[in-house]
């Protein structure tokens, strides 16, 4: 059996950055499935597709021409990995991902990366959903406050000016509707171990991570 780390949480968590680095240390296969949704989303938006309009998004989803190579996520063979970051391409993934046949077009997809010798899988279902039977799952958490101001701090390393009252509105916005939906709702696996990264750095972190690994014989 394939060893499973499911890291799932909402944005602005740490969860892209843990996950690279349990990567590095395990050597094991990277799911980003969050840059899926985002990818739909994005393709969604070119194509000027409605977030109510299921069956365009459905057929979509069933031939996303998706790739991830070298740290890159590839639309079309377009470098999208900057592009699906903002704020538009954020909203709308976080709506249409509430589509239960939209979450059922892409389930297949991720359950593939499974693959020897291990995965890191990093979304908000993927401990609940996607890989029940996965042997660590990790839950991180933050506050709406913190996750803002670090995502101010990326926007203003791009050399974009943001508006932290509005981030923080649309965090606690997408986070209810994260939480509340009917189906793969956002909320921690009932075997899952909870990560509060409001006061922790990446390194803490990691090593909070790195401790359960390795009391999990991994």
């Amino acid at each position: 059996m394939v060893n499973i780390i499911t890291i799932d949480g909402p944005s602005g968590v740490g969860k892209g950055t843990l996950c690279q680095l349990l990567c590095e240390y395990t050597g094991y296969h990277f799911l980003d499935s969050g840059a899926i949704y985002r990818t739909l989303a994005y393709g969604a938006l070119a194509q000027n597709l409605q977030p109510d309009d299921q069956a365009g998004l459905v057929a979509l989803a069933e031939m996303l021409p998706v790739e991830f190579i070298d740290g890159k996520v590839l639309y079309k063979k377009e470098d999208i990995s900057l592009s699906i970051r903002n704020e538009q391409v954020a909203g709308m993934a976080s709506k249409i991902a509430a589509l239960p046949e939209v979450r059922t077009a892409l389930l297949q997809r991720q359950k593939d990366f499974a693959q020897s010798p291990g995965l890191v899988a990093d979304g908000r279902d993927m401990g609940t959903v996607v890989f029940p039977q996965a042997k660590i799952k990790l839950f991180l958490t933050a506050s709406a406050q913190v996750r803002a101001e670090r995502r101010v701090n990326q926007l203003k390393n791009q050399g974009v000016t943001a508006n932290i009252v509005q981030i923080i509105q649309d965090i606690v916005e997408r986070d209810q509707r994260d939480a509340s939906r009917s189906v793969a709702p956002l909320v921690p696996a009932s075997d899952a171990i909870v990560i509060d990264t409001s006061e922790l750095d990446i390194a803490q972190v990691f090593d909070n991570a790195k401790q359960i690994l390795q009391k999990c014989g991994i």
